[in-house]
């Protein structure tokens, strides 16, 4: 058989799940097509012996040893050892559901000859909502330069890449691709398949609510970048550029900030800008709520 080119490299951090990170690994090989040319990069603290322990002899694995740090930092140094072409950020509570998933992606990744994409499988959770295990190439990724933003502690950087590629639509390029029919099943506690572990529990829900805003004008110089790639002849101008600073303000400042900054933001879709100011504005509300008890 003749081995397909492009390697897709999944992306892991992972801690205090040695378990949930064997189960990845193994429903990633037996669904997959080519297993040869599927690379997996995991990113363990060093104080996660049993993490480190996972073993890669029989696969293509690079395993990164670290201190404790963001989910941002270890995203980044997982992609710094990755050698594939298809990047695809994982988590260790996945269970891949669908056979061939590598052969799908890469006819993704083959049907977009300048390589801006942003494809994402049905998570069984969030689904076509969001884009919650990101699928980009390589070229993507060094277009964007952080894709995964090093601020980002532990969420958003779902929501920091879709908000790139809602730019691009807003634009007239439609790069989003939604693969229904590709499961990577989300086994998360909130949908009762998994239980309230100590690694859900060290996560702040709130902590990087402030990072996505203050974030907003690396995203519309990443989708400029995109948009230059796509389309070298045309000159895209910059919106408006927003520059604001919510942390320490109260609950009536942070929603009208979040609201200058959203609602404002030309190079969105309506619809996305609506979307995003009702959940910071839900966000905000709890957050206060829970603050004052």
């Amino acid at each position: 058989m003749n081995l397909p080119t492009a390697v897709v490299s999944l992306l892991m951090p992972t801690r205090g799940r040695p378990k949930l990170a064997e189960r990845f690994i193994k429903s990633a090989i037996e669904m997959a097509e080519c297993p040869e040319m599927v690379q997996f990069v995991i990113r363990v603290d060093d104080d996660d012996h049993e993490s480190q322990a996972l073993d890669g002899a029989k696969l293509n694995m690079i395993t990164i040893v670290g201190r404790r740090s963001s989910m941002g930092t270890y995203n980044s140094a997982c992609l710094e050892r990755a050698t594939g072409d298809i990047i695809v950020l994982g988590n260790d509570d996945i269970v891949v559901r669908t056979r061939g998933w590598d052969r799908r992606l890469r006819d993704v990744h083959t049907s977009h000859p300048d390589g801006v994409y942003l494809a994402y499988p049905n998570d069984l959770f969030k689904g076509r909502r969001l884009c919650a295990f990101p699928i980009l190439s390589r070229r993507t990724c060094n277009l964007l330069i952080e894709p995964f933003p090093r601020a980002y502690q532990g969420a958003f950087i779902d929501y920091h890449l879709l908000d790139i590629f809602k730019r691009l639509e807003r634009y007239g390029y439609p790069r989003l691709i939604y693969l229904p029919d590709v499961v990577f099943e989300h086994m998360h506690y909130r949908t009762g398949k998994s239980t309230f572990d100590e690694t859900y529990r060290s996560r702040a829900r709130f902590r990087d609510d402030d990072t996505f805003l203050a974030l907003r004008n690396d995203r519309s110089d990443g989708a400029l970048r995109l948009l230059a790639a796509i389309d070298p002849g045309t000159v895209h101008e910059r919106a408006h550029r927003n520059h604001t600073s919510l942390v320490g303000q109260g609950w009536a400042k942070r929603v009208f900030d979040a609201a200058k900054v959203i609602l404002g933001d030309e190079e969105l879709p309506a619809g996305w800008r609506l979307r995003l100011f009702s959940w910071f504005f839900a966000r905000f509300s709890v957050a206060s709520l829970l603050a004052r008890q």
